[in-house]
C-alpha cells in the first residue's frame, strides 16, 4: 500500500492519477500538514476516484491543543465527513507527550465507521510500544511512523519490531523521508507492507509522477 501526501491541490491532482492506492490531503508543507481547505478536498472527490485521507490539525507545531482548538478539530471532522473524506489523519498528544486517550477518543467516535491514522506525533511519545498498545485499544487503524526517528531509515529498528509484534492488530505506516532510493531496503529489512511518501522534488511543494510510479513498483 502507497500513499501519497499532498500538500496543495495541483500536487493531489497528479497522485490522485497516478499509481498510488491513496492520498493524504492537507495543507502547509512548512508547517508539516495542516487541515487542508474543504473546497479543495471536494474538487478532488467529485473529480478523482483516488481515497482521500484527511488530516485534521488545526495548526503547526507541538500536538497538544487549546480548547478552542479541539473544537476546530472536532468541527473539521464533522464537515469533512459529511463530504465524504475516505479516513482522516490525527494525533492528540498530552503537554508530557503522551497519547491524551479521552481526546482521541471522542474524535474517533465522531469519525464512526471511516478509519482514522494516528500520524508522526506518535513518534514524540517516550515508549512506542505502550503508545502503540494504546492506538490499539483505542481503535485506530493505521499508525504513521518512522519508528521514534528523524527518518524511516535511521528508525528502521525499532519499525522493524512494531511491525514483527503488532502489524495484524494495526497497520503500520512506515513514513519519513521514504522515497524511491530506500523502499526497497526499508520494505526488506522491516517486512512492512504500507508506505507513505511526499514524492515532492526537493526545490517545490509539487508531487512528481514519476517518483509515484518508481515508488509504487518498488513496494510491489
Amino acid at each position: 500500500m502507497l500513499e501519497i501526501a499532498c500538500f496543495e491541490v495541483t500536487s493531489a491532482e497528479t497522485a490522485c492519477q497516478s499509481m498510488a492506492d491513496r492520498i493524504e490531503f492537507c495543507d502547509n508543507l512548512e508547517l508539516g500538514g495542516t487541515t487542508p481547505d474543504f473546497y479543495e478536498f471536494l474538487h478532488l472527490k467529485r473529480n478523482y476516484k483516488m481515497p482521500v485521507y484527511v488530516m485534521i490539525r488545526p495548526k503547526g507545531g507541538p500536538f497538544f491543543y487549546s480548547e478552542d482548538e479541539f473544537v476546530q478539530m472536532k468541527n473539521s471532522i464533522i464537515t469533512f465527513k459529511e463530504g465524504g473524506a475516505d479516513g482522516f489523519v490525527f494525533g492528540v498528544l498530552t503537554s508530557d507527550n503522551e497519547i491524551d486517550v479521552v481526546r482521541n477518543k471522542k474524535l474517533l467516535e465522531l469519525a464512526g465507521e471511516t478509519p482514522c491514522t494516528f500520524h508522526r506525533a506518535f513518534d514524540r511519545t517516550a515508549d512506542l510500544e505502550k503508545s502503540i498498545q494504546t492506538l490499539i485499544k483505542l481503535g485506530f487503524k493505521t499508525v504513521l511512523t518512522s519508528g521514534g526517528k528523524p527518518t524511516a531509515m535511521e528508525g528502521k529498528e525499532m519499525l522493524k519490531t512494531l511491525i514483527e509484534k503488532y502489524s495484524d492488530k494495526i497497520e503500520i505506516l512506515i513514513g519519513g523521508g521514504v522515497r524511491s532510493k530506500n523502499i526497497l531496503e526499508l520494505k526488506k529489512f522491516t517486512g512492512g507492507k504500507s508506505f507513505h511518501s511526499s514524492a515532492i522534488r526537493d526545490y517545490d511543494t509539487f508531487v512528481t509522477d514519476n517518483e509515484i510510479k518508481k515508488l509504487k513498483l518498488l513496494s510491489s
